[in-house]
């Protein structure tokens, strides 16, 4: 005689002690997946951007820039102060490394606040062991590298002048 398959798992379990705990854990979600190959490029796009090999910019050199796409009266807007400042980010007397963290630190903030401008102070340079702007030079580039980034220009002499920039960032 054949046995039923609830009779060949009773005898399986002759002897098996039942679990007293009844709850069962469920399984946990996997995280997301980390994607390194990014990460990793992004490290060698930094490294590129804090080498040495960057445009020299004068003290008194006006910054300037509006990513492709963006409407030239929102430079204009920037420019004239039309724009009310948010957030602002103080770089004196950083090195280039710790100051484009700090950048980096700050505009991510920015997007997660969802402030749309925001003004950085880089200084002149007068600190300097060249008395040359060196900030400026690097945050000139770093600034274009951030798709965040919609324009950005040096700020009236009230708000800092050639030692300052408006940034405009865009929406979430």
């Amino acid at each position: 005689m054949k046995k039923s398959d609830i009779e060949i798992f009773k005898d399986a379990m002759q002897g098996v002690k039942p679990i007293k705990n009844n709850k069962i854990i469920p399984n946990k979600p996997q995280p997301p997946a980390i994607p390194n190959q990014r990460f990793l490029d992004e490290i060698l796009v930094r490294e590129e951007m804090l080498s040495d090999n960057y445009n020299h910019i004068e003290t008194g050199d006006e910054l300037s820039f509006i990513r492709s796409g963006v409407q030239n009266n929102m430079l204009k807007k920037l420019r004239r102060g039309h724009f009310s400042i948010e957030a602002e980010l103080d770089l004196h007397g950083m090195i280039a490394r710790i100051a484009y963290l700090e950048v980096i630190k700050f505009i991510r903030q920015c997007q997660i606040y969802d402030i749309r401008c925001t003004r950085i102070i880089h200084g002149k340079g007068y600190g300097s062991w060249q008395k040359q702007p060196i900030l400026k030079s690097k945050l000139n580039k770093w600034l274009q590298q951030f798709n965040e980034v919609l324009a950005f220009c040096s700020a009236p002499p009230m708000d800092g002048g050639t030692g300052a920039v408006y940034v405009l960032l865009k929406h979430k």
